[in-house]
């Protein structure tokens, strides 16, 4: 199956939280989206690795994204090196997005900016034929996405460009709320977490609007670039 997007998060909820109104936006536009979770966000205060696959899911359909795969890396403990690199490789070369979305190029969570960098470094790695990947006992074809696009998460990073996202934040919204045991429920009796206040749950809102401010919407989702982004004509910014 070949994607437009491949969403890509070191964590499930990553993706959700920070490029949902993106994704929903481009599926509404009949682009095809998958996303690949890094880890099963196993060492995460609240839930539990099995709590959070079903949340995982739930918060797939929710989008009506095509696929969602985990590749089952150690939380916390991952590395950007050959073996991790070529199992990301082999997921590049299986969906053959056009655009990567991945995890901020810094943040307060380790996880986030050494995630970026393995999969950026992973997304050029996959053009290169003479590395060989092999799935289902077939040879895959090289393959680099056209773009690599980091999506801003807790630190407020200055964006290179911002999509709009008005009308799409509620879908958004829901897509968090799949995974209950993460955020905030009147009702937990789970430990408090910095994700977990009703005030995080919040600036999901106001953050959007706050980005959407910058370009006069309603609300909008920021990204850093590895390299310039380029344009046809001026004509096609909003």
């Amino acid at each position: 199956m070949k994607l437009d997007i491949l969403a890509i998060g070191a964590h499930p909820d990553d993706v959700e939280l920070s490029c949902a109104g993106t994704i929903a936006k481009e599926i509404s536009r009949g682009k095809k989206v998958g996303i690949l979770d890094l880890t099963r966000g196993e060492l995460g205060t609240r839930g539990t690795a099995e709590i959070r696959d079903q949340e995982a899911a739930a918060a797939a359909e929710v989008l009506g994204v095509e696929v969602r795969e985990n590749l089952e890396f150690s939380d916390a403990f991952f590395t950007n090196n050959a073996s991790h690199q070529m199992e990301i490789i082999k997921m590049i070369r299986k969906y053959q997005p056009e655009i990567v979305l991945c995890n901020a190029v810094d943040d307060r969570h380790i996880d986030h900016g050494k995630a970026a960098k393995l999969i950026s470094d992973a997304c050029f790695l996959s053009g290169l034929r003479k590395i060989e990947t092999i799935m289902n006992g077939d040879s895959q074809n090289a393959w680099r996405p056209k773009h690599v696009f980091h999506y801003i998460q807790w630190k407020n990073l200055k964006p290179d460009f911002v999509v709009d996202i008005t009308g799409f934040l509620d879908k958004k919204i829901d897509s968090v709320k799949a995974y209950r045991s993460q955020f905030y429920s009147e009702d937990s009796k789970e430990p408090e977490t910095p994700i977990s206040s009703s005030n995080f749950l919040d600036s999901i809102t106001y953050r959007a609007q706050d980005m959407g401010r910058l370009i006069n919407t309603e609300h909008a989702e920021g990204y850093n670039v590895d390299r310039y982004v380029a344009v046809d004509s001026v004509f096609d910014l909003i």
